[in-house]
């Protein structure tokens, strides 16, 4: 038996691998959630903004949850400085340091960790707006006005005319560390779901899934694990051995836990094609 399989017993038989401190909010916020960008858009139609590499966060007002409804422990001090609109953004700390904010997210009674001093609410959008973008983020910039050391921090938007803008934009965001960018279609209305008023531009496909198994590993991965096994949002389940080190075989992501994985389009099945293992994503 490898080393990793009385740990998912247990899992199994107390029925969540979630942790204990994670508190559910009434109801989970209906967020906009973007599509991948193709090429052929109408890029006249958009505008773009950078993507920030953080937890995707809702304020309700008087809370901010991650986009599964789990309540978020932020300070009393970072959640007097956010308006009392509803507001949809990212915790942001800084390039390369996603690590830290998800830790920071996920863990309890942290309130006076000064790293909480470093974190940025990057606004993005108004949902409980129901004007067209152009005009939510006119709001927006009404609403959220600050310096660069605020917690607070409106994303910039700004038009492309075509790919190669698009391309100008896009480059030196990657050079600094950055994930891409998103299009936000002007004339859209805040719809909760993916759709084509919301897309990414990254250099590789992304997607999320939740691990719901394993697969134990061969030869030099023998009593490692081999691959995990992660149910994607339309119920498909895809194997994923790549990506992962020594340790994370050894430690696999929990049962029940999400993970974020890049690929390289679909396979004629519709499944993610070389799918990669990029690291844990928090209960968002």
């Amino acid at each position: 038996m490898s080393v990793w399989m009385p740990i998912l017993v247990l899992l199994i038989l107390v029925g969540s691998a979630f942790p204990l401190w994670v508190v559910a909010a009434e109801t989970t916020p209906a967020l906009m959630l973007a599509e991948k960008y193709q090429g052929h858009e109408q890029l006249s139609q958009y505008w773009a903004s950078e993507k920030y590499d953080g937890v995707r966060a809702f304020w309700d007002g008087t809370q901010l949850q991650t986009r599964s409804g789990y309540l978020i422990d932020a300070p009393p001090w970072f959640l007097a400085e956010i308006p009392d609109d509803a507001l949809d953004g990212e915790l942001w700390l800084d390039y390369g340091r996603f690590d830290e904010i998800s830790a920071l997210i996920r863990s309890h009674n942290r309130q006076d960790d000064p790293l909480w001093r470093d974190v940025r609410f990057m606004v993005f959008d108004r949902p409980d707006s129901d004007l067209p973008f152009i005009d939510r983020y006119q709001q927006l910039r009404q609403l959220i006005n600050t310096t660069d050391t605020d917690p607070v921090q409106l994303v910039k938007q700004f038009p492309v005319s075509d790919k190669d803008d698009l391309n100008e934009r896009l480059e030196p965001i990657l050079a600094r560390g950055g994930e891409g960018l998103m299009l936000h279609r002007l004339s859209s209305i805040y719809t909760p779901g993916r759709s084509h008023d919301l897309l990414k531009v990254t250099p590789l496909d992304d997607d999320e899934g939740i691990v719901v198994g394993y697969e134990e590993g061969e030869g030099r991965l023998a009593n490692m694990v081999g691959s995990l096994r992660v149910k994607l949002e339309n119920g498909r389940i895809l194997r994923i051995g790549s990506g992962l080190s020594d340790e994370e075989r050894q430690n696999p992501p929990e049962i029940g836990s999400r993970i974020r994985f890049t690929y390289r389009g679909l396979t004629a099945t519709g499944l993610p094609r070389f799918a990669t293992y990029d690291r844990p994503r928090p209960l968002e």
